[in-house]
């Protein structure tokens, strides 16, 4: 099983990026996945978090409003869409999805992708 997270990049405050994340040897639909990202010198935190088949959502205080994720099954691939990126926001964001089928939350993920890195400038 493998996720492969893309779409990271240089984008000035303000902007808009869009990640995705796409499933090899599983069906994300079946399971919970998030997004998750590391700052330079920080811990990694949760950005978001989807149930399997959408149960539900969560987002991060943080990104509130400002981002969205969404999933299409049919390319087997999860997507965050980034709007009004703040510089606060430059950091590696990976997608993890917890394998346990039926899974409902993402504090026991333990399926990563690589991380793609999303700097915004001021």
């Amino acid at each position: 099983v493998q996720l492969q997270a893309s779409g990271g990049g240089l984008v000035q405050a303000g902007g808009s990026l869009r990640l995705s994340c796409a499933a090899s040897g599983f069906t994300l639909d079946y399971y919970a996945i998030g997004w998750f990202r590391q700052a330079p010198g920080k811990e990694r935190e949760g950005v978001t978090c989807s149930g399997s088949s959408g149960s539900f959502m969560a987002y991060a205080d943080s990104v509130k409003g400002r981002f969205t994720f969404s999933r299409d099954n049919a390319k087997n691939t999860v997507y965050l869409q980034m709007n009004s990126l703040k510089p606060e926001d430059t950091a590696v964001y990976y997608c993890a999805a917890d394998s346990r089928v039926g899974s409902d939350a993402c504090n026991a993920v333990d399926v990563w992708g690589q991380g793609t890195l999303v700097t915004v400038s001021s």
